[in-house]
C-alpha cells in the first residue's frame, strides 16, 4: 500500500465526518460513491439500507440537522488497500447535543466505523458505511427526539 492511498482515505473518511459537523451538506455528496451500503444496525436495528448519495445526504440532513450540534471523532486508523479497494476501520466517539425538557441535553456514543471506499478517477469514495456501537452515556432519546423534529 502507498502512503498516498493511506492518506488519501483516511482524509475521504475525516472530511465526511467533518461535512457532517459543519453541516456541509453540499460537500457530502462528492465524498461518497453512487451506491452506499449504509449500516447502522447496531443501534438501530433492521437491515442494511443501499442508498444513493443523495438518499444518504437527505437522511443525515435530517436527522443531524435538528440537533444543536454535533462532534464525530475518529482514532486509531487501520487502512488496507487491495488494488481500487480500500478499507479504513477506526474508533469513533460521538457526541450529540439537543436541548429539551425531558433530561440531559447530550449524549455521547463510541465504538468502531468501517468505510468501504472505491478508487475513482475523482479520488476515493466511500460506498460502505458500517457502525458498530460500543457503549454510551448521556441522553439517548435525543435521537428519538431528533428524529421526531
Amino acid at each position: 500500500m502507498e502512503l498516498q492511498d493511506r492518506y488519501d482515505i483516511i482524509e475521504t473518511c475525516t472530511l465526511m465526518m467533518w461535512s457532517v459537523d459543519t453541516r456541509d451538506w453540499a460537500a457530502l455528496p462528492g465524498l461518497l460513491g453512487d451506491k452506499v451500503v449504509h449500516d447502522f444496525t447496531s443501534i438501530y436495528g433492521g437491515e442494511p439500507q443501499h442508498l444513493t448519495a443523495a438518499e444518504v445526504t437527505a437522511t443525515w440532513s435530517e436527522l443531524i440537522g435538528v440537533f444543536d450540534a454535533t462532534q464525530h471523532l475518529l482514532g486509531n486508523h487501520l487502512v488496507t488497500v487491495d488494488g481500487d479497494r480500500g478499507t479504513l476501520t477506526a474508533s469513533f466517539q460521538t457526541s450529540h447535543r439537543l436541548a429539551n425538557p425531558y433530561g440531559s441535553p447530550q449524549w455521547t456514543f463510541y465504538g468502531a466505523y468501517r468505510f468501504g471506499l472505491a478508487r475513482t478517477a475523482d479520488g476515493w469514495k466511500i460506498d460502505e458505511i458500517v457502525m458498530t456501537a460500543g457503549w454510551g452515556e448521556g441522553n439517548k432519546d435525543i435521537l428519538t427526539l431528533a428524529a421526531k423534529s
